[in-house]
């Protein structure tokens, strides 16, 4: 296939890349800078601005944009731009897809749309929840709805945190267990979700040659933990003891709206999806997976 990958220059879109290229597959990267590779593409998303060779033979777009949702407090300021540095790239892409006529968009979302579940286990036919990140979410799918209208197979990727060996949410929590100050956020009681960095690169190159399989998946592994056992699977893993607890109200101090929606809180969710189209996960359970990437 002929791929035209943006945000590649994240943990995701790079590594995706990278396992794209190593399967044979033509992969061309858009970047905002001047481009200066054969593989590269110029865009301008603010401006609407593409490359007009970027989409020549292109057989499907995966836009994996967006600004990081971890960057401290969430000001007025701040979580415009993370509405913006998703909704704005991925409206011009969803428009150039329908213009040009490639037949699939593979767009990023994120398993926060189903907001907190509490013990409620959820799947990809849950409507949203409530809260800014799962009105981000909401409007991040919507943002794609020039592609199908246009008849492109779209698949909106709900991504859970990523497990990787660098990088992504693992690196400040190996220097602080590693450091001894390791330990469950609030009560524990609230669900994580994650997945392993080569669990998610697996589904999303399935998902490009996935058929008729369109509209939200989910990108988590099958057995959802909690914080807290989290917390000692990676205790464990690092061979640290993690006794400590962090009250709910000096995160919420420290951190205000995204210590709830993002620390304090979580969906169970489970990939229906993906199992029912026969993938199978290499590492889904917490231990497994940990193990394979500290």
């Amino acid at each position: 296939m002929r791929v035209l990958v943006a945000g590649s220059s994240g943990l995701l879109g790079g590594a995706l890349v990278s396992r794209l290229r190593t399967a044979g597959h033509d992969v061309v990267r858009l970047v905002r800078r001047r481009p200066e590779a054969a593989d590269e593409r110029g865009w301008d998303p603010p401006a609407g601005h593409i490359d007009d060779d970027a989409f020549d033979g292109l057989d499907a777009v995966v836009n994996l944009c967006g600004a990081p949702l971890a960057s401290g407090r969430w000001s007025g300021a701040r979580k415009q731009h993370i509405v913006d540095s998703r909704l704005e790239p991925t409206e011009v892409l969803s428009e150039a897809v329908a213009r040009h006529g490639v037949p699939v968009l593979l767009n990023a979302s994120g398993i926060n749309v189903y907001g907190d579940t509490g013990e409620r286990e959820v799947d990809e036919t849950a409507a949203p929840g409530t809260g800014f990140l799962a009105d981000l979410c909401t409007a991040w799918e919507a943002a794609t709805g020039a592609a199908q209208r246009a008849g492109a197979r779209v698949v909106l990727l709900r991504t859970a945190p990523v497990l990787s060996p660098s990088g992504g949410i693992l690196g400040p929590l190996k220097v602080l267990f590693r450091a001894g100050l390791g330990g469950r956020l609030g009560n524990g009681r609230q669900y994580f979700p994650w997945i392993g960095l080569d669990d998610h690169l697996a589904a999303t190159e399935l998902l490009l040659r996935g058929g008729d399989l369109s509209g939200p998946v989910n990108l988590t592994a099958p057995v959802p933990v909690t914080n807290a056992e989290f917390t000692r699977a990676l205790g464990r893993a690092l061979h640290r003891p993690a006794p400590w607890r962090a009250p709910r109200l000096p995160l919420r101090v420290l951190l205000g709206e995204a210590a709830d929606e993002m620390l304090l809180s979580g969906p169970r969710a489970v990939p229906t999806r993906l199992s029912r189209a026969g993938f199978a996960f290499t590492h889904p359970r917490i231990d497994d997976a940990l193990a394979a990437v500290v």
